[in-house]
């Protein structure tokens, strides 16, 4: 389903009003585009224009001046802005992205890559992770309608990767359902969550992991920061019947206190910002009963990708994810070497994500109207697709990474 773009609404999307022309931006990166296809299986045409590159997917610029001038001005975020504004398009919107992705290191010539820190955008204040705009950013994407995620996502309301059945190391489609409760249960044998154990849970998302863990025998306590999930999350643990031993809290992983013989997080770390790693990691030390066990779920990137990344201001991070940024392996091994907590098990299964973004995004596509009728316009739902097929292409081309890691602590003698 191809989706046209209206006229963005200069009050809601202020910066997809007209672009002002700027031949000079234009020009440059027409350029650097040119450059940056000119060896890879990608077809770039303009409306009115010429075309260029090797072939495959095809990139169909349909307004040219404002996709370069933007591109010129902003980078990545302009690039962004240009397919959120209608002015370009792709029939195969992952296959384009999945080959742009598996590049980025080298599309910009190494001889104008000095230039980056001046062209591209610096994140600001309210994108660190402290308590304050923790809890606004969590607000911006979690608290957008609970029906509008129920859209897209399967009966779990699991928004995470999810665990597919394999065959020959690859992920087999199937019921998502099925392969997120895999997802869980996995999790939760890896923590040892069973009859009594303590589990707490770092982002509680909307309840189904506190839930299987409570059907165990658990008792667990879950914190978000969103008012929204928590509301939906109590419901459904009071008609599974389990409300007595779920307990859900709003509250911000630093005012945690207690002790935990289980903890468990998934895809929380991403949101709490690489000046706060460390910090994060305390915390699960403190809360962790001798003997216990944390499990995490975390997205990750290679590591010099996610240096070079760590001051810039990025598409998702100003339209999907403020204050987030993807951690390394290596990121987070260094953000828990101030703690007794240790790696042990790390089960890679990127190529999973790959396939359960895929179906979210052909189930967001299905109910465009429905997304409509909830209040979301056109330039909304353009800005969402793009973000799915955006992160597909991630994992699909290798760029990014989905891990389930256990960490245990290192006793002292």
């Amino acid at each position: 389903m191809t989706m046209t773009a209206e006229t963005p609404g200069t009050r809601r999307w202020p910066d997809l009003e007209p672009v002002p022309r700027a031949p000079l931006r234009s020009l440059a990166a027409r350029k650097l585009l040119r450059r940056a296809v000119r060896d890879l299986p990608l077809r770039v045409e303009l409306v009115g224009g010429p075309s260029f590159g090797r072939g495959g997917p095809v990139l169909r610029v349909l307004r040219p001046e404002a996709f370069f001038t933007r591109i010129g001005g902003s980078g990545l975020i302009g690039f962004g802005e240009s397919y959120m504004a209608g002015e370009w398009e792709a029939d195969d919107l992952v296959g384009v992205l999945t080959v742009l992705a598996s590049r980025v290191g080298s599309l910009v010539p190494r001889g104008v890559r000095w230039l980056r820190p001046l062209a591209v955008p610096r994140r600001g204040p309210a994108e660190d992770g402290t308590p304050g705009n923790a809890r606004r950013n969590v607000s911006s994407h979690y608290d957008l309608s609970n029906d509008m995620f129920a859209l897209f996502l399967d009966e779990t309301l699991s928004y995470s990767a999810a665990l597919f059945p394999q065959e020959r190391g690859l992920p087999v489609a199937g019921d998502l359902a099925a392969a997120q409760r895999r997802k869980i249960d996995r999790l939760l044998d890896r923590a040892g969550a069973g009859p009594g154990t303590r589990l707490l849970e770092i982002g509680t998302g909307w309840g189904e992991l506190a839930i299987r863990a409570a059907l165990r025998g658990a008792d667990v306590r879950t914190v978000t920061l969103s008012a929204e999930q928590r509301g939906l999350a109590l419901r459904r643990a009071a008609a599974a019947g389990v409300a007595d031993r779920v307990r859900v809290d709003l509250c911000d992983y630093r005012d945690l206190t207690g002790e935990y013989d289980a903890i468990i997080s998934v895809e929380m770390i991403e949101a709490v910002g690489h000046r706060h790693w460390k910090a994060y990691c305390a915390v699960l030390d403190r809360l962790l009963a001798p003997g216990g066990k944390v499990a995490l779920q975390a997205i990750t990137m290679p590591h010099d990708r996610m240096t070079a990344s760590r001051g810039t201001w990025t598409w998702i991070q100003k339209y999907v994810f403020p204050g987030g940024l993807i951690p390394s392996k290596r990121a987070l091994e260094e953000a828990l070497s101030t703690t007794a907590l240790r790696i042990g098990e790390d089960f890679r299964f990127g190529a999973h994500y790959a396939e359960t973004l895929r179906l979210w995004r052909e189930a967001f596509d299905a109910h465009g109207f429905q997304v409509r009728e909830l209040g979301f316009d056109t330039t909304f739902q353009r800005m969402w697709r793009l973000y799915l097929a955006y992160s597909e292409a991630g994992f699909r081309a290798g760029y990014l990474d989905v891990r389930q890691l256990l960490l245990t602590r290192e006793e002292a003698p």
